[in-house]
């Protein structure tokens, strides 16, 4: 199977300019490519994978991989998917989050030796002259067409800003600096992104003749892949001090079954003729599949030392009621009535749910449980001795948890 089929057969291509250009470049190793990355944190999360995993796959085949980091796009903001304004954040926040995102891809890709570039956007467009980029770049676009862009036209009823109109420019402008510095031929981005990305590949023609090339991909289910990355709470970070290995573990653990085996086949790198044995497998099998899931990604992204802990820590809360690794709440001296803690209080305060209502409706609906043992009661008081040393594991229905502690 050549690289290109199994990029195919993992459900990761979706719409190509040049398809046969495209299989010349990729399987032969002669492909640079890009994947841009907004630097709107200091972390990436579970919503990059995706890209990453892609850039990870054409780098063992050969390809070159560039990570464009948004540091001169991120200070205008791109409106795709979005329904208003992106907050607007300064240079050293940008430069510093930049920072974060080079330690956190050297997981996935290898960057010595030239096998692969970093490189950020704001080294060419900070420093534009406006007059001179309207006259060489802003004479190749239609207003008429760029208001035909899916990302424009969800924006035109809430108000669309002038700046966040210059968006598909610049990112068309990116693709045109990245051929022309670096012989970077092809792009991929998300499913959202394909009118900017087909406006960098007509400015190349534009500027540099027909005899240019360069070719532009998106990644099928990317704007899925960006709902991977958020939960009730927020989103799913790769920043162990952020999201814990266990956390991370457990994220993937709890996927849907109708998703676990479309994120194996994406996001892994199983061999396909296993994966595809795995197509037939349904009810207890499929816990099976998730476990397979969630070990290979935490591996992938903070060792197999910690992926081991996590897996053996989730068996061990599901088994026994206990694990060594996950998510603590700390309770004080405050926190406490006479030596106690009702039930209600220590869901609110461990984080559990958002409001002492919330936590009342849990316990009377049977979803509460304190070490295994489910709580009905919604005046149960635990004693200060019961929380300390080990504390106890404190459940709200299948999927959330914490190790309640006291200080």
């Amino acid at each position: 199977m050549t690289v290109f089929e199994e990029l195919k057969e993992r459900g990761l291509l979706a719409q190509l300019t040049d398809e046969e250009e495209i299989k010349e470049l990729i399987n032969n190793g002669k492909a640079t490519f890009y994947i841009g990355f907004d630097p709107t944190a200091d972390s990436l999360h579970v919503g990059h994978f995706m890209a990453l995993c892609l850039m990870k796959r054409m780098q063992m085949a050969g390809n070159k991989p560039i990570a464009l980091i948004g540091g001169g796009t991120a200070m205008i903001g791109d409106p795709s998917g979005r329904s208003d304004m992106r907050t607007m954040m300064t240079k050293e926040q940008i430069q510093h989050n930049c920072d974060c995102f080079k330690e956190q891809m050297s997981k996935f890709i290898d960057f010595s030796d030239g096998k692969a570039m970093m490189v950020n956007n704001a080294d060419w467009l900070l420093d534009l002259n406006y007059v001179e980029l309207l006259r060489e770049v802003g004479a190749h676009f239609s207003v008429n067409r760029m208001l035909t862009a899916e990302c424009y036209k969800q924006r035109m009823e809430k108000g669309l800003s002038f700046l966040e109109f210059n968006y598909m420019i610049m990112q068309s402008y990116d693709f045109y600096e990245l051929y022309r510095k670096y012989g970077c031929n092809m792009q991929f981005g998300g499913d959202d992104q394909w009118s900017n990305m087909l406006g960098g590949t007509e400015l190349i023609r534009r500027k540099l003749g027909k005899d240019a090339y360069a070719m532009t991909i998106t990644l099928l289910l990317n704007s899925e892949g960006k709902k991977m990355g958020k939960t009730q709470k927020g989103a799913v970070w790769l920043d162990p001090k952020k999201t814990s290995p266990f956390e991370f573990f457990q994220y993937w653990r709890n996927v849907a079954d109708a998703d676990v085996l479309k994120c194996i086949r994406m996001l892994t790198f199983l061999p396909l003729e296993e994966i595809r044995k795995m197509d037939s497998w349904e009810g207890s099998q499929l816990n099976e599949a998730k476990e397979i899931l969630a070990f290979e990604l935490t591996k992938m992204v903070h060792g197999e030392e910690e992926a081991v802990k996590a897996k053996e820590s989730a068996r061990a809360l599901f088994s026994s009621g206990n694990a060594a690794d996950m998510p603590t709440a700390e309770l004080a001296e405050a926190d406490l009535v006479d030596g106690n803690i009702d039930i209600l209080t220590m869901l609110l305060k461990s984080g559990l749910v958002p409001s002492k209502s919330e936590a009342r409706r849990a316990v009377e609906q049977g979803g509460v449980s304190v070490d295994g043992e489910k709580v009905t009661d919604i005046k149960a008081l635990f004693a200060k001795d019961a929380l300390a040393g080990e504390g106890i594991v404190l459940k709200r229905g299948k999927k959330n948890f914490r190790k309640v502690l006291i200080k």
